[in-house]
């Protein structure tokens, strides 16, 4: 995936604004208008459209940079059965550090969301490998978690006193983690 930071951060390193960068898109097949409307868009972090590898690839060449420079490994877990204030209090402690140092920390971590996240972030790792990324250099460069609501088939009531019911909802979160070569 494409890192806007990475991107915004080498354009600024090199002198090169969005109509430079959209001369390289446009030979790929967009049109100019669209080639520097992409390019802007990917500066703020938005993907619309969404690059693809030979876009990625060309934005590398136009700047003189590998393509693992400008990129980003992301994996997920989506509606993990956990409530996403306890999945939080273990992706702060991993968030910033080298992998090797996360997966440490998460071993040793007597949470049952460790588990779960562990998995994940391996996940993203293994993508990176894949890329020819190097793996001894990987961080994480986010670690964030958001709320799934109730999760499905687990809405239930607890009896009370004088023929009320109170409802038993289980919790379930999306876990995101991006690890970025230093």
């Amino acid at each position: 995936m494409l890192s806007a930071d990475k991107l915004k951060g080498l354009c600024e390193q090199r002198h090169m604004d969005a109509e430079q960068l959209a001369e390289h898109l446009v030979r790929g097949g967009l049109e100019r208008k669209e080639a520097v409307a992409a390019v802007k868009n990917w500066q703020k972090g938005l993907f619309k459209p969404q690059p693809r590898r030979d876009d990625i690839q060309r934005l590398a060449t136009a700047l003189s940079v590998e393509v693992n420079d400008v990129v980003d490994w992301c994996s997920s877990y989506r509606f993990a059965p956990l409530s996403a204030h306890k999945a939080r209090l273990v992706t702060q402690l991993i968030a910033g550090r080298s992998v090797q140092e996360a997966m440490d920390i998460l071993k040793f971590t007597k949470k049952r969301a460790a588990t779960m996240i562990n998995k994940v972030l391996r996940s993203a790792v293994a993508d990176a490998d894949e890329q020819q990324a190097d793996v001894d250099n990987l961080y994480v460069s986010c670690a964030r978690v958001d709320d799934a609501g109730v999760r499905i088939g687990t809405k239930r009531w607890m009896p009370k006193d004088r023929g009320r019911a109170h409802p038993i909802s289980k919790k379930a979160c999306h876990i995101y983690i991006t690890v970025t070569q230093a």
